[in-house]
């Protein structure tokens, strides 16, 4: 009897999720690329003071760009048109750097009809990005931004190396990965809104085909936003939680997926869909951050977050504060929960 339940389970799985057929022997590998040590090492630096806070027109952001520079370039993740580093203009005079790379996926499509990326025709483009710019340091006063971004910004370029590293086992993609640090998220969202000029004016090209990226084909932004606390738990108390903001805005048959995934492969993280419980706040959080250049585009758009906490934007927002281990688990439930919503 036991044995025909197990195998009655693995077979819903696999009739849920299609592509998992062909990657259940090889979940380890993707995962084994990241592990506590190594987030906790990539947050202390973007959060130590040789970065000064990250800080617009602070030599310390430099630091910052060139470390995830090297992330993607060792990671054997390729650059647009030749250069990670994009310019942005932010106004004042100001001029910031994006940091972008792509992992490039087949030409022609395989993506099911009810999947956000089946909007765009041809070539797809999925969108993750995290805004890597933070306050500095404001009258001598030293702001870290661990968990404000540097946790998002160690998020996004995990998920990068996993996708890389299932890339390199052998894993097709029917569609195409975009990274983005952003700049400028402490000058109005300049960052976004300079991609999103650069999408509109053809100023981005797939390393591939030489063919302009434009508006169209994004099929779906993905934002990774303080994701690395756990000190503003959810109604249980518990620890381990993520909070998902957009998923409403999914096509109906995909917006179950990220709790079929953690149930799957047994990440087992409390989820929550709105922002507390409160309506309100859940429309403001919504559109706070660098996702809301696409939302107010029409571009589907999510956002992972752990919660404003007590330290957001405090001189004591300082690395040894998040919980890796939570961390690496809501990294862990994004990636498979990727590689299964298009």
């Amino acid at each position: 009897m036991k044995n025909r339940l197990t195998l009655t389970l693995i077979l819903i799985g696999i009739l849920v999720f299609p592509s998992l057929a062909k990657a259940q022997n090889s979940w380890s590998g993707p995962r084994n690329v990241i592990w506590e040590k190594k987030l906790q090492n990539r947050v202390t630096f973007l959060s130590d003071s040789l970065c000064q806070g990250r800080g617009i027109r602070n030599p310390g952001q430099s630091a910052a760009a060139f470390h995830l520079i090297n992330i993607f370039r060792n990671a054997g993740i390729r650059p647009l048109d030749g250069s990670y580093a994009k310019h942005i203009y932010m106004g004042d005079g100001l001029i910031g750097h994006n940091i972008m790379a792509i992992i490039p996926g087949e030409r022609e499509s395989r993506i099911s009809s009810d999947s956000p990326a089946s909007r765009t025709g041809d070539r797809k483009y999925v969108l993750i990005g995290a805004h890597y710019d933070g306050l500095g340091t404001i009258k001598g006063r030293f702001y870290p931004g661990a968990d404000a971004n540097a946790s998002g910004v160690t998020a996004m370029t995990s998920l990068a190396e996993m996708l890389q590293a299932r890339k390199k086992l052998g894993w097709s993609y029917p569609y195409h990965f975009i990274f983005v640090a952003f700049d400028g998220y402490q000058k109005q969202l300049a960052g976004s809104r300079g991609l999103w000029t650069q999408l509109e004016l053809g100023m981005l090209h797939d390393p591939v085909t030489g063919e302009e990226i434009r508006p169209e084909n994004i099929a779906l932004m993905i934002n990774l936003d303080q994701i690395g606390s756990s000190l503003t738990p959810l109604a249980s108390g518990r620890e381990d939680y993520l909070i998902m903001l957009g998923n409403d805005n999914l096509a109906p048959g995909r917006q179950k997926r990220l709790g079929q995934c953690n149930r799957f492969f047994d990440i087992d993280l409390e989820l929550c869909y709105d922002y507390y419980g409160s309506k309100n706040f859940t429309e403001v959080f919504y559109k706070l951050s660098d996702q809301r250049v696409f939302i107010e585009h029409g571009i589907p758009s999510v956002l992972f977050t752990s919660g404003i906490t007590m330290n957001t934007n405090r001189t004591w927002d300082q690395a040894e504060t998040l919980n890796y281990p939570v961390l690496k688990k809501r990294i862990y439930l994004i990636f498979h929960w990727l590689e299964n919503i298009l």
